[in-house]
């Protein structure tokens, strides 16, 4: 029997399908290698430090190659800062809400949140990084910075405000000026390590997030 037009097409119009899947899924697999080779990279020069030709150079690609998976350096520094946010999620966040509320998740969030400081010591955050250099530069990077660390202080917030509702905090803490005192302690800590090297910044860090607790009237 002679097959029909049709019955010959459908084979074809499958395995253009598949290949066109196979193309997309390796072209989602370098992007990703090249956001993760440009995280590291930022890591140490910025993300405005940042460059198509760096990165081609790492990746042993052509400008042009890299550039065709974000179509401007802009979208590049995006990924960039939501990948970092995605990582930091991953590592300090997530983890935290096998806690119970109250204390116990808030101890976590903080406990989590130092690890990973104490390594970026030795490299630079990008939230502290990204925040001296788009303070003053309006635009979407700036915008993405903004949008990820207000999205961890809403979650350090709600970790306080839990803390509260179960009795573990006293019940008239303000959560906005604990959470300024928190932050300020991980800001401080990037300032006394990385550029004064103090021995000591890790530990007093530890000490200053108790006696934030202990003004709280922290009750385990």
């Amino acid at each position: 029997m002679t097959a029909t037009p049709s019955a010959r097409v459908a084979p074809v119009r499958r395995s253009t399908q598949a290949a066109a899947h196979k193309a997309a899924h390796k072209g989602q697999q370098t992007k990703a290698a090249i956001v993760d080779v440009a995280l590291g990279m930022a890591t140490h020069v910025g993300v405005e430090g940042l460059s198509i030709g760096a990165l081609a150079d790492a990746m042993h690609m052509s400008k042009s190659g890299v550039f065709a998976h974000f179509g401007s350096r802009e979208e590049l520094q995006i990924s960039v800062v939501r990948e970092y946010h995605n990582r930091f999620e991953e590592e300090v966040f997530l983890p935290a809400l096998k806690k119970p509320r109250g204390l116990p998740r808030l101890r976590a969030l903080f406990d989590n949140w130092m690890q990973r400081t104490s390594v970026e010591i030795d490299s630079g955050c990008i939230y502290i990084s990204g925040a001296v250099e788009f303070d003053d530069r309006p635009g979407p990077v700036r915008d993405a910075l903004v949008d990820t660390v207000m999205t961890w202080h809403a979650a350090m917030k709600r970790a306080i405000a839990q803390a509260k509702t179960e009795g573990h905090l006293n019940a008239a803490v303000d959560e906005d000026q604990t959470l300024f005192e928190i932050h300020g302690l991980i800001l401080a800590l990037h300032y006394e390590a990385r550029f004064l090297k103090s021995p000591e910044s890790i530990a007093r860090a530890h000490r200053g997030f108790d006696h934030i607790l202990a003004r709280c009237g922290a009750r385990d």
